[in-house]
């Protein structure tokens, strides 16, 4: 009862504290009258969403920027798009400052969701997690709230086939990063070229916080018993040994035979689901695995990987003279992918839903604009019947 005392009279003191300045401003200004209507209309538009994720821009490069150096002009976000912005685009500008950051946070709230004892009421967790949970909904999905025709279903097709040829596009010289992902990728990584020492050992002790993340939950596992031996985290270790065995072998099997033998390629990726597929059923069945459990190891292996992954990269001519890089890419592009799934199945489900599209376009934008972008749908149909008539 204390804490979810504190908890609320922490969360009301915050929100109050916060926007007690800007309607002071505004009253003095305007008076107070006109200063209230302007707060309640800014809620209304979303402006807290607006505001949490250009600070995430900022708390982001303010961060590189300390650790390796290399400060440039970064935009925050603060123009106004009046165009619609494709899906790859917005992953390439927010994927390292937001997406990931926002993920990561996201998976600390389910874990502490699932084992967390200290609050049992669904009130105090409410309390207690709710800026948080607004911060990740924030991170994840404020570039498609503000996107101009971002729930309309035909921009969706658009843009998840714009995405699968940018993902798939091997990158090179002279390929720009806005039409390979290879490129862009490459281009994510320059700061750490021109760090010093010290931001390398940065970056790989911060890497660090995914593999605590795989110990402490790994040990939560039903399966494991609640046996503390060391031998259970070893286990673990040697599962993600496995997984990456598993995909370097399909990575060489692509190249080696995906070309001349198609056939002798999908067997072999045949052969490695079904494996897969027996011994997660054999895991269920015998030593009495959990849903739960499948869930938990998701959350532990993931981080992991992706601290495997930033590690890799800071260690570059390292992994280079091991001969390991090769494989480093395609396990970024396999992260990439799940990660562009995670964020675009949400907004694509919602896009199934005409209504969405229009109660973005006239809760955030003003008449003018909202006519505007109806204008250009009915225009669009018609250069389209136009297009079809013609050709028939």
């Amino acid at each position: 009862p204390l804490q979810v005392a504190l908890a609320s009279q922490s969360f009301v003191q915050i929100g109050f504290l916060m926007a007690l300045p800007m309607l002071m401003e505004i009253g003095l200004e305007k008076g107070f009258r006109t200063a209230l209507s302007e707060f309640v209309l800014m809620q209304l538009q979303l402006a807290p969403v607006f505001f949490t994720f250009s600070l995430g821009t900022k708390t982001h490069y303010y961060g590189r920027t300390l650790l390796h150096g290399g400060a440039k002009y970064r935009s925050t976000g603060r123009g106004f798009v009046v165009f619609h912005a494709k899906f790859a685009d917005n992953y390439r500008l927010y994927s390292r400052s937001h997406f990931v950051k926002g993920i990561e946070l996201l998976i600390l709230l389910v874990v502490y969701q699932i084992f967390g004892h200290t609050y049992r009421s669904a009130v105090a967790y409410i309390l207690i997690t709710a800026s948080m949970w607004f911060m990740v909904g924030t991170w994840l999905f404020a570039p498609f709230l503000f996107n101009p025709s971002g729930f309309e279903w035909q921009k969706i097709v658009d843009d998840w086939t714009d995405w699968n040829k940018w993902i798939s596009n091997r990158g090179g010289i002279g390929v720009p990063p806005e039409k390979s992902w290879e490129s862009w990728w490459e281009e994510e990584q320059e700061h750490l070229q021109y760090s010093g020492k010290r931001g390398i050992v940065a970056e790989i002790l911060l890497s660090l916080r995914f593999f605590v993340y795989q110990y402490g939950l790994v040990y939560h596992l039903n399966i494991a018993k609640e046996n503390k031996s060391v031998l259970v985290y070893g286990i673990s270790w040697l599962v993600i040994v496995v997984i990456l065995f598993v995909m370097k072998t399909v990575s060489v099997g692509r190249r080696k035979f995906s070309a001349e033998f198609q056939l002798v390629f999908r067997l072999i990726k045949g052969l490695i689901f079904i494996t897969f597929v027996s011994i997660l059923v054999t895991l269920i069945v015998l030593p009495h695995m959990t849903l739960q459990d499948i869930l938990v190891c998701i959350l532990a292996f993931m981080p992991t990987g992706w601290g495997m992954l930033l590690i890799a990269q800071a260690c570059k001519p390292v992994v280079h003279k091991a001969g390991l890089w090769p494989s480093v890419p395609t396990l970024a592009r396999g992260f990439e992918i799940v990660m562009g799934l995670l964020l675009f199945t949400p907004v694509a489900f919602l896009a199934w839903f005409p209504f969405v599209s229009e109660f973005q376009t006239r809760m955030l934008f003003n008449q003018a604009f909202s006519r505007g972008l109806q204008i250009s749908r009915i225009l669009g149909g018609q250069r389209k019947d136009r297009s079809s008539r013609s050709k028939e």
